[in-house]
């Protein structure tokens, strides 16, 4: 592996949706940067997780323009991915150690 895996997966991203998809689906969703590609996403969630990965679909969430008052700004420019797991594999938890 080139890319260091912690910097490729940001972060679990935890909804209600992600979570309807982690139970039926077996995708689990995180937010990774955005220079990242399938691959290597797929290769971070192997080495970070221990389980083998079936696909990998990702999803670039544009920032969108807020106000407050008189000033604007954006929100950030971010990439979700939706990882499959192959049948078989244990569910990824995000609370193992709490």
């Amino acid at each position: 592996m080139n890319k260091d895996p912690y910097k490729i997966i940001i972060r679990p991203v935890i909804t209600e949706k992600s979570t309807a998809l982690k139970e039926q689906n077996r995708d689990v969703c995180f937010e990774v940067a955005l220079h990242a590609n399938k691959t290597e996403i797929k290769q971070a969630v192997e080495h970070l997780f221990k389980v083998k990965v079936d696909s990998v679909r990702t999803q670039i969430k544009v920032g969108k323009e807020r106000k407050v008052g008189r000033n604007t700004g954006h929100t950030k420019t971010w990439k979700r991915a939706l990882v499959r797991l192959k049948a078989g594999e244990k569910m990824i938890e995000y609370f193992e150690a709490v």
